[in-house]
């Protein structure tokens, strides 16, 4: 038990997306208070929990210890994002009450380690499916110009096309891949009684329902930049075929002009 935490009765939490990794390598020598995921203490009566792919989950910790700690892992983050995703919310310590999950506000029949890390898990996937919803977000209006040249009979650039493909492609990476947003915590093998707890912090948080709107979106942008692409080939085949029959008009147009200047 984290017993500092025990005698308030509300704690801040904040979570972070800061970059595409997270080198926790730096990390295998300090104290931990709990692995998998990692989590350490800093600030006066705070502690933090730590994800490869980049997020981070701060409970008790002032403004000022928040920023010397980002600071402190700063050089440990690979491509960090000039605007990290944020989401603030509130643990509320009631040791006789049930679990409840209202407005940003989580109340716990206590402060454990265990039950910590799970309500970081959440929090951790829930700020990091944000950041890619704006992403997508952003690509998503972009179809309507899309559309609008393709009524035109413009059908774009071919490297801005495959960009766009890339993206959506690395986006689908990062959230199955990496951060496994539908996948249950591992810790939860060892502590099958925060299975309640988990489950209810999914539910409030939305991340099925979120994940499968974001999955359907960027199917969406696939087919439609897949469907532009495949115009784009098409119109270079009708162009080309146009060349050869140039080229064999001219051959034709060379031979009479030798026949005729012959006579």
């Amino acid at each position: 038990m984290i017993h500092i935490f025990n005698t308030k009765d509300n704690i801040p939490v904040r979570a972070l997306f800061l970059g595409e990794r997270l080198d926790l390598k730096a990390f295998e020598t300090t104290n931990r208070l709990a692995s998998s995921p990692l989590l350490v203490s800093t600030g006066a009566q705070g502690c933090a929990v730590l994800f490869r792919y980049g997020a981070v989950v701060l409970f008790n910790i002032t403004a000022v210890e928040e920023v010397a700690f980002l600071n402190q892992i700063r050089p440990l983050i690979s491509e960090p994002f000039e605007r990290p995703e944020t989401e603030d919310n509130e643990l509320r310590l009631d040791p006789e009450g049930n679990l409840r999950v209202e407005n940003g506000v989580i109340t716990l029949q206590s402060y454990s380690y265990e039950r910590l890390q799970i309500v970081a898990e959440v929090l951790a996937r829930s700020v990091v499916l944000s950041y890619y919803e704006h992403s997508v977000a952003a690509t998503f209006d972009s179809i309507e110009p899309l559309a609008e040249d393709l009524r035109h009979g413009h059908v774009g650039k071919h490297k801005e096309l495959t960009a766009r493909i890339g993206s959506m492609l690395l986006i689908h990476h990062k959230t199955v891949g990496r951060v496994e947003v539908t996948e249950k915590p591992d810790l939860l093998w060892e502590h099958p009684e925060l299975e309640r707890l988990y489950s209810k912090l999914v539910d409030e948080y939305e991340l099925h329902e979120r994940h499968l709107a974001l999955e359907r979106k960027l199917q969406l942008i696939f087919n439609t930049v897949e469907t532009v692409m495949d115009l784009l080939h098409t119109n270079r085949l009708i162009q080309l075929e146009w060349y050869v029959v140039a080229l064999i008009l001219i051959e034709i147009f060379i031979s009479l002009y030798e026949i005729v200047t012959k006579h």
